[in-house]
């Protein structure tokens, strides 16, 4: 069941659509909390 799932590229392009979603949203929270604790100064 998991080969059949690694070698269909379907799954690793919802993968990398999951992937990149979740690695911008976790980047613009960096960059607020970064801007709110620098304008808190």
């Amino acid at each position: 069941m998991l080969l059949t799932m690694l070698k269909d590229p379907v799954v690793w392009g919802s993968l990398l659509g999951i992937g990149i979603i979740v690695g911008m949203m976790v980047y613009y929270t960096y960059l607020f909390m970064h801007n709110s604790a620098d304008a808190d100064k």
